[in-house]
């Protein structure tokens, strides 16, 4: 860390999705180096102890629980409405939380609730936080602030089975491109991380066997979610004039890049 980010006298994070996986990991690393940071998700439980992870070193920066379904406007609105009322004021959005969905059903077989639990989640709850924290990063002062949306290798290539997932990482791509070009008047950064097999429990399952591109199932590499949380801390502490638009990080020697 630089001379400049230490000086820096506020630092806060809204973190979506952190009761577990990427969340956790990224709000850990966040709280672990000084960030304060408002932990939000469905399950309040879950939250807490993502809160009490750091406890029996008694380092690291503050957290508040914010229940929320980012699907909703009004949680979203309350999320950011408690983050200010604690801290004054956001300095990052990790627009974290998603849903893959049920696994392995066919395109045609999918029901419309499922395709609409997905896009709710994905895109619409990335588009409501992302808006929330928009509008208060121009109007906060110092202005600005950054927000980095979690994309997915699925933000550039499918897997079997995975239409609605898919389609709404796709998606976020346009959403990231669209708040980075909107936000550079108010000295609002916006990027995307990309990321492949980290280890969490949503990708226990790689470990064992995945459904591959020709049908077969193989097991799949991971690599520890950690390095994904050092790379997001490492775009959320770049100066606002510089920006992380797009980072990918994967498994190395998963089967993405090229036929295998």
């Amino acid at each position: 860390m630089n001379a400049m980010q230490t000086a820096k006298v506020s630092r806060i994070a809204v973190v979506t999705g952190a009761g577990s996986g990427i969340g956790r990991a990224v709000a850990l690393e966040l709280l672990r180096t000084g960030w304060s940071v408002a932990l939000a998700g469905r399950r309040t439980e879950t939250l807490e102890a993502t809160a009490a992870a750091l406890a029996p070193g008694g380092t690291g920066g503050a957290s508040i629980v914010v229940r929320t379904d980012v699907s909703r406007p009004e949680d979203v609105a309350a999320l950011f409405a408690a983050t200010t009322d604690r801290f004054g004021r956001v300095d990052l959005l990790f627009n974290n939380a998603g849903t893959f969905g049920p696994g392995g059903v066919p395109v045609e077989e999918l029901p419309y609730d499922a395709w609409r639990h997905v896009v709710d989640t994905n895109l619409n709850g990335a588009f409501l936080c992302a808006q929330a924290a928009y509008r208060q990063m121009k109007e906060q002062d110092p202005q600005g602030g950054r927000i980095i949306n979690n994309g997915s290798i699925s933000a550039h290539t499918p897997r079997p089975h995975s239409v609605a997932y898919t389609a709404t990482k796709h998606a976020l791509t346009g959403l990231t491109k669209s708040l980075s070009l909107d936000g550079r008047p108010y000295r609002i950064a916006v990027g995307q991380i990309d990321i492949g097999n980290a280890a969490t429990d949503m990708t226990e399952r790689m470990q064992t066997g995945a459904l591959q591109a020709n049908g077969e199932t193989a097991p799949e590499p991971v690599m520890d979610v950690a390095d994904v949380a050092r790379t997001v801390r490492h775009m959320a502490e770049l100066p606002l004039e510089a920006n992380v638009q797009f980072a990918t990080v994967l498994a190395t020697a998963m089967p993405y890049v090229g036929r295998g």
